[in-house]
């Protein structure tokens, strides 16, 4: 008769030692469920080789990516019997990364530059928080980052003018609501597509036709996402910047509001950026009015400060000044337009009337009953330019 080796028994710490994980680990996972009971011994606790084998099955399904709960449930799938290998590729697709992003690390003095190259711990505490930063055990110089893209993001809006609390501000609120949205694509694939699956453990052939269905489906939640936002902002941005910029040209002087009297607006005035506006040359014909190439100067204007920062963030610093240039031309021009039709009809309307009644056209006399007039007809205030008010009307239209 051949005998039994005997089997390995280990107290705690010895396993421990020989799995690599740490006595509050071990415990931790025989609360959760992952690992079995030790067999109790008198006073002693005795672990076996299948704890051990158990806690290196938890150690390779982590370097995976698997979560804890996930984890748990292929164990209690494979306790039972179960042939894993669909599972496993269903767990696979659900918990694998939703993005090509690779994550990266940063130096400590490369994040200060990246930032204005002033040290802020706490923005960088606060980027810790909401997990845009990772501390690297040990390494007090050095950051793990989950995704480069968004770190890119802050920063180039730090460098537009953008302040630290409200870049975080603005991602918790946005984090907020993209969660509602992937919770509600989530409530609408399970719906439609994953109620059959969810009823009942599934089988192994179920659990293969799932992993192919979420490995189908994992792009669309982005590709929707993506799409919608380019609709929108290409609606709302295009007339959130027309509102801004057109409020941003100086009003047309009213006559009434020539000769004085008037109180000045006691109203605190917006915070204002000076930007330089390309002056176009003098010439016969204008350029186009989007043209952006490089005019023949330039002239600083105080828009507020919000303006410049949204403009900013859509066409990029560079080209700024050529935006608001072209769109303060292209507003000109359509009042000049404006102007212009509305004093040809009126000539036409005058030439109609004084034709009906046999009087001559004679457009600079003065009105009967008005004193105080020059022969030369009305004449307005030195220094007061009679311009079409915002809609484009002339001064005599209005009166």
């Amino acid at each position: 008769m051949t005998e039994q080796p005997p089997t390995a028994e280990y107290r705690i710490e010895d396993l421990a030692h020989i799995s690599g994980a740490t006595v509050r680990t071990i415990r931790a996972y025989q609360d959760r469920g992952l690992l079995p009971r030790p067999e109790r011994r008198g006073r002693a606790n005795v672990y076996g080789a299948a704890h051990l084998a158990r806690l290196r099955q938890i150690a390779a399904l982590l370097d995976r990516g698997y979560t804890l709960a996930s984890i748990k449930e292929l164990l209690e799938a494979w306790d039972a019997g179960r042939d894993l290998g669909g599972v496993l590729g269903l767990v696979a697709e659900i918990d694998g990364p939703w993005t090509d992003e690779q994550a990266s690390r940063i130096s400590r003095a490369d994040l200060n530059t990246a930032f204005g190259g002033t040290p802020d711990e706490a923005a960088v505490s606060e980027a810790v928080e909401l997990g845009v930063l990772e501390r690297v055990p040990g390494r007090d110089d050095e950051f793990h980052v989950p995704s480069p893209q968004e770190l890119a993001v802050a920063a180039e809006l730090h460098s537009a003018g953008v302040p630290l609390r409200a870049i975080s501000g603005h991602l918790r609120e946005l984090r907020g609501q993209v969660e509602h949205i992937a919770s509600r694509f989530l409530d609408f694939t399970t719906e439609h597509i994953f109620r059959p699956f969810l009823d009942h453990s599934p089988t192994e052939a179920e659990a293969e036709e799932a992993a192919a269905l979420v490995r189908r489906l994992r792009p669309l939640a982005q590709q929707t996402v993506d799409a919608e936002l380019a609709r929108a902002m290409r609606t709302l941005a295009t007339r959130y910047l027309r509102h801004h910029l057109i409020e941003a040209l100086p009003p047309a002087s009213d006559p009434a509001d020539c000769g004085g009297g008037g109180t000045a607006d006691e109203t605190e005035a917006p915070q204002l950026a000076s930007v330089p506006i390309p002056v176009p040359a003098p010439a016969r014909a204008p350029a186009p009015v989007a043209d952006p190439r490089p005019a023949a100067g330039t002239e600083p204007l105080a828009l507020p400060a919000e303006t410049v920062q949204a403009v900013r963030a859509l066409v990029g610093p560079e080209n700024t000044a050529a935006f608001v240039a072209a769109a303060a031309h292209r507003e000109v021009h359509a009042r000049t337009l404006d102007t212009l039709a509305m004093a040809a009809r009126q000539t036409s309307a005058a030439d109609e009337a004084d034709a009906g009644d046999g009087t001559p056209a004679d457009h600079g006399s003065p009105s009967h009953g008005a004193p105080g007039h020059a022969a030369t007809g009305h004449r307005a205030p030195t220094g007061c330019h009679q311009a079409p008010n915002a809609s484009g009307t002339p001064p005599a239209a209005r009166r």
